[in-house]
């Protein structure tokens, strides 16, 4: 991996250059390890004149090559304990002959701000806006084989919660149970808080588990995700509790189903991303959802659960190939109860075979 993370911060060190700033201070945690691999809580990477140096205010857990650092780079430790990083950082960079530092601004507290100004007052301290977050969008294949491997957890997770009686039971403890399955098969942890939504708690956009028990009937919505070495997924379910569906439900069902086949089917290497999000939400809106329907239709996934690019409708650009998405339209009815479906996938080409499918989890309408 040296040579990966060596171009990418070559890549960096272009835009930086081709900007005016001979070297840059990277401090957003998810930027730090797309260009260093694994680094301590707080470590900053400075992308020096001479050489480029990890700072950190503890030293790197060496225990397995996934908690390692870039071996290619030199790691300083910060002397004594509470030394901010990145002002270490910028006093390197003037020992390196560096009279210009690009920083990440959006990231920057205000105070931080200043107290690189007051320790380096002779660099110019510039910005770089989301340059790192830019290089991030399109992912080689093993960061892909990463997000790979955790939709494959997620989707074990879930299929064995299926499994089990979930009539009675809580849904704070389903998804207490999902997490802990996740651990249990090589996760390193929940990608997000997992959600649970039984009945009408189902109607609720974005609602966190409580200790409503889960009642025959019901729709079930569940949404999950994994972390692998440090790369994010996530899958959405929905499903019907105990016995045959609903009319209603299968109705509302069948509707965000089409939907999300159609934001799936528009993933494709130029597609605009506002016309992938127009593509699901024209389903849901004819069918006369337009008041219910949630303000994305799906965002980029990475070491970050949301990331560029966004799938809305006033998004600007358009998909690239090797870039993963969540597709996940729903239609959520307050007090009655709500359907999501959720996957991630890689856009891919129409010679590669499409647009490719990382969450496999049927979305049949079960009656569980």
């Amino acid at each position: 991996m040296s040579e990966v993370y060596a171009i990418r911060r070559t890549r960096l060190r272009e835009c930086c250059n081709a900007s005016g700033s001979a070297a840059a201070l990277v401090s957003r945690p998810a930027n730090v390890r797309y260009l260093a691999g694994a680094a301590p809580e707080g470590a900053v990477l400075l992308l020096g004149g001479t050489e480029d140096v990890l700072v950190c205010a503890d030293p790197p857990d060496d225990r397995s090559p996934q908690s390692r650092p870039d071996e290619s780079l030199r790691v300083h430790v910060t002397p004594g304990t509470g030394g901010d990083a990145a002002v270490a950082a910028a006093g390197l960079a003037l020992t390196q002959g560096v009279d210009s530092l690009a920083v990440e601004e959006h990231h920057l507290t205000v105070t931080r701000h200043r107290a690189l100004r007051s320790a380096a007052p002779r660099l110019r301290l510039a910005g770089i806006a989301g340059a790192v977050e830019q290089l991030r969008v399109v992912k080689d294949e093993e960061e892909i084989s990463c997000l790979r491997i955790g939709a494959e957890i997620a989707d074990q997770a879930l299929g064995e919660l299926l499994e089990s009686i979930l009539v009675g039971r809580t849904e704070r403890h389903l998804a207490l149970e999902l997490e802990r399955r996740l651990v249990d098969h090589g996760a390193d942890g929940p990608a997000f808080p997992t959600s649970v939504a039984t009945g009408p708690n189902a109607g609720r956009p974005g609602h966190r588990p409580t200790d409503r028990r889960v009642e025959e009937g019901d729709f079930l919505s569940v949404c999950l995700g994994a972390t692998y070495r440090g790369y994010r997924c996530e899958i959405g379910r929905t499903f019907v509790i105990g016995t045959a569906p609903a009319d209603w439900q299968i109705e509302l069902y069948d509707l965000v189903f089409s939907a999300q086949r159609a934001g799936r089917e528009s993933l494709v290497p130029g597609a605009a991303c506002r016309d992938v999000d127009r593509a699901a939400r024209h389903v849901l809106d004819s069918a006369g959802y337009g008041e219910a329907l949630p303000v994305l239709t799906g965002h980029g996934v990475g070491l970050e659960i949301r990331e560029d690019p966004q799938l809305t409708p006033a998004a600007m650009g358009k998909l690239d190939a090797c870039v993963p998405v969540t597709v996940e339209p729903g239609v959520h009815l307050p007090g009655r109860g709500g359907v999501r479906i959720d996957d991630t996938l890689v856009v891919r080409p129409e010679a590669d075979g499409g647009p490719e499918l990382l969450t496999i989890t049927t979305k049949e309408l079960l009656a569980l």
